[in-house]
């Protein structure tokens, strides 16, 4: 399975494999860390769940694409994820990376 996995990534061996992995777990921690205040600090927390998880997801989608960006170039794979980042984009309907 992993190995299927680093043919379709395009991963060259195991090591890369797992720095890949550990930057996606600091990312989304770190991210998931930053949108509670970042909540706060737009005041979404009084809104109803309805409205609050949607707003929620809208700020944490960007600072999670941000922070990917800074925490691959630390363990020196920028290269890989901006390639993902521009491919996952490209696919949600972001054309103007293309």
């Amino acid at each position: 399975m992993i190995k299927r996995i680093k043919d379709k990534w395009g991963i060259e061996n195991n090591f890369q494999f797992a720095v890949i992995l550990i930057v996606f777990a600091v990312t989304g921690s770190v991210s998931a860390k930053l949108s509670g205040p970042t909540a706060e600090y737009f005041e979404i927390d009084s809104l109803h769940a309805i409205l609050y998880w949607p707003l929620r997801l809208l700020i944490v989608f960007p600072i999670y694409q941000i922070i990917l960006i800074i925490v691959a170039a630390i363990f020196g794979e920028f290269k890989w994820f901006w390639s993902f980042l521009k491919k996952m984009l490209i696919r949600m309907g972001f054309r103007f990376l293309s």
